[in-house]
Protein backbone atom coordinates (compact mmCIF):
# COMPACT_ATOMS: atom_id res chain seq x y z
CA UNK A 1 0.00 0.00 0.00
CA UNK A 2 1.53 3.27 -0.58
CA UNK A 3 0.49 7.00 0.66
CA UNK A 4 1.84 10.06 -0.72
CA UNK A 5 4.57 12.86 0.55
CA UNK A 6 3.82 16.43 0.39
CA UNK A 7 6.26 16.60 -2.70
CA UNK A 8 3.26 13.62 -4.04
CA UNK A 9 6.41 10.76 -4.52
CA UNK A 10 5.00 7.77 -3.58
CA UNK A 11 5.63 6.64 0.18
CA UNK A 12 5.80 2.98 1.23
CA UNK A 13 5.74 2.07 5.03
CA UNK A 14 8.19 -0.59 5.51
CA UNK A 15 5.76 -2.08 8.23
CA UNK A 16 1.71 -3.20 7.52
CA UNK A 17 -1.23 -3.66 10.20
CA UNK A 18 -3.59 -6.26 9.25
CA UNK A 19 -6.98 -6.82 11.08
CA UNK A 20 -8.61 -10.76 10.36
CA UNK A 21 -12.33 -10.69 11.96
CA UNK A 22 -13.61 -13.79 11.64
CA UNK A 23 -16.27 -14.43 8.75
CA UNK A 24 -19.38 -15.74 10.12
CA UNK A 25 -19.86 -13.09 12.74
CA UNK A 26 -22.91 -10.77 13.17
CA UNK A 27 -21.93 -7.18 11.65
CA UNK A 28 -22.24 -5.65 14.55
CA UNK A 29 -19.76 -7.91 16.07
CA UNK A 30 -16.90 -7.76 12.66
CA UNK A 31 -17.34 -3.91 13.38
CA UNK A 32 -16.73 -4.10 17.44
CA UNK A 33 -13.88 -6.38 16.89
CA UNK A 34 -12.28 -4.38 15.12
CA UNK A 35 -12.29 -1.63 16.69
CA UNK A 36 -10.98 -3.16 19.83
CA UNK A 37 -8.63 -4.60 17.72
CA UNK A 38 -7.28 -1.69 15.94
CA UNK A 39 -7.15 0.06 19.75
CA UNK A 40 -5.02 -2.86 20.64
CA UNK A 41 -2.16 -2.28 17.56
CA UNK A 42 -2.07 1.63 18.46
CA UNK A 43 0.16 0.37 20.91
CA UNK A 44 2.82 -1.58 19.15
CA UNK A 45 4.78 0.87 18.93
CA UNK A 46 5.69 4.15 20.11
CA UNK A 47 5.97 5.67 16.34
CA UNK A 48 2.43 3.73 14.77
CA UNK A 49 0.68 6.82 15.54
CA UNK A 50 0.35 9.94 13.31
CA UNK A 51 -0.13 13.38 14.44
CA UNK A 52 -3.12 15.58 15.65
CA UNK A 53 -5.51 16.46 13.21
CA UNK A 54 -6.96 20.24 12.77
CA UNK A 55 -9.45 21.16 10.84
CA UNK A 56 -9.48 24.92 9.15
CA UNK A 57 -11.74 26.29 11.99
CA UNK A 58 -9.12 25.33 14.58
CA UNK A 59 -10.98 22.47 16.29
CA UNK A 60 -8.62 19.39 17.28
CA UNK A 61 -8.94 16.07 16.67
CA UNK A 62 -7.14 12.51 17.74
CA UNK A 63 -4.47 11.53 16.09
CA UNK A 64 -4.71 8.05 13.84
CA UNK A 65 -2.55 5.27 13.15
CA UNK A 66 -0.17 6.58 11.04
CA UNK A 67 -0.02 3.82 8.22
CA UNK A 68 -3.19 1.99 6.29
CA UNK A 69 -5.37 -0.44 7.63
CA UNK A 70 -5.81 -3.89 5.97
CA UNK A 71 -8.82 -5.80 6.59
CA UNK A 72 -9.17 -9.74 6.16
CA UNK A 73 -12.43 -12.00 6.35
CA UNK A 74 -11.15 -15.69 7.28
CA UNK A 75 -13.21 -18.85 8.65
CA UNK A 76 -12.05 -20.25 12.08
CA UNK A 77 -9.71 -22.63 10.70
CA UNK A 78 -7.80 -19.84 8.56
CA UNK A 79 -7.90 -17.63 12.03
CA UNK A 80 -6.33 -20.32 13.82
CA UNK A 81 -3.49 -20.39 11.40
CA UNK A 82 -3.11 -16.88 11.44
CA UNK A 83 -2.21 -16.36 14.53
CA UNK A 84 0.03 -20.03 14.58
CA UNK A 85 1.93 -17.85 12.24
CA UNK A 86 2.08 -14.61 14.19
CA UNK A 87 3.01 -16.34 17.13
CA UNK A 88 5.35 -18.31 15.51
CA UNK A 89 6.82 -14.41 13.99
CA UNK A 90 7.08 -12.92 16.92
CA UNK A 91 5.28 -10.03 15.82
CA UNK A 92 3.16 -7.45 17.82
CA UNK A 93 -0.48 -9.29 17.66
CA UNK A 94 -3.88 -8.30 19.55
CA UNK A 95 -6.47 -10.66 19.91
CA UNK A 96 -10.65 -11.11 20.57
CA UNK A 97 -11.50 -14.30 21.70
CA UNK A 98 -15.38 -15.17 21.20
CA UNK A 99 -16.04 -15.00 25.17
CA UNK A 100 -15.37 -11.98 25.42
CA UNK A 101 -18.50 -10.61 24.14
CA UNK A 102 -20.40 -12.09 27.21
CA UNK A 103 -17.95 -10.13 29.25
CA UNK A 104 -18.39 -6.55 30.26
CA UNK A 105 -14.80 -4.96 31.17
CA UNK A 106 -11.31 -5.32 30.48
CA UNK A 107 -10.39 -7.33 33.06
CA UNK A 108 -12.92 -10.07 32.96
CA UNK A 109 -11.57 -10.47 28.82
CA UNK A 110 -8.15 -10.55 30.00
CA UNK A 111 -9.26 -13.64 32.36
CA UNK A 112 -11.40 -15.01 29.86
CA UNK A 113 -8.05 -15.56 27.62
CA UNK A 114 -5.54 -16.18 30.81
CA UNK A 115 -7.51 -19.70 30.96
CA UNK A 116 -6.94 -21.10 27.50
CA UNK A 117 -3.86 -22.18 25.82
CA UNK A 118 -2.87 -20.33 22.62
CA UNK A 119 -3.80 -23.47 20.60
CA UNK A 120 -7.48 -23.55 21.87
CA UNK A 121 -8.36 -20.31 21.63
CA UNK A 122 -11.88 -19.51 20.38
CA UNK A 123 -10.55 -16.41 17.89
CA UNK A 124 -12.79 -14.29 16.43
CA UNK A 125 -10.81 -11.76 15.58
CA UNK A 126 -7.00 -11.06 15.32
CA UNK A 127 -4.61 -7.74 14.42
CA UNK A 128 -0.73 -8.31 13.67
CA UNK A 129 1.80 -5.47 12.91
CA UNK A 130 5.07 -5.79 11.59
CA UNK A 131 7.70 -6.22 8.70
CA UNK A 132 5.45 -6.10 5.43
CA UNK A 133 6.88 -9.12 4.18
CA UNK A 134 6.32 -11.28 7.57
CA UNK A 135 2.26 -10.16 7.72
CA UNK A 136 2.12 -10.66 3.84
CA UNK A 137 2.95 -14.21 5.24
CA UNK A 138 0.60 -14.95 8.19
CA UNK A 139 -2.61 -13.13 6.01
CA UNK A 140 -1.00 -15.21 3.25
CA UNK A 141 -4.18 -16.80 1.77
CA UNK A 142 -6.50 -14.42 3.26
CA UNK A 143 -9.46 -12.20 1.28
CA UNK A 144 -9.62 -8.58 1.82
CA UNK A 145 -13.26 -8.04 3.68
CA UNK A 146 -15.92 -7.16 1.86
Amino acid sequence: MTDSTSSGAPFRFDTKIAVIVRDDLAVWQKLNVTAFLASGIAHARDDIMGKRYEDASGNDYLPLLREPVLCFAADAPALTRSHARALARAVPTALYTAEMFATGNDEDNRAAVRTVPADALDLVGLAVHGPRNVVDKIVRGLKLHG
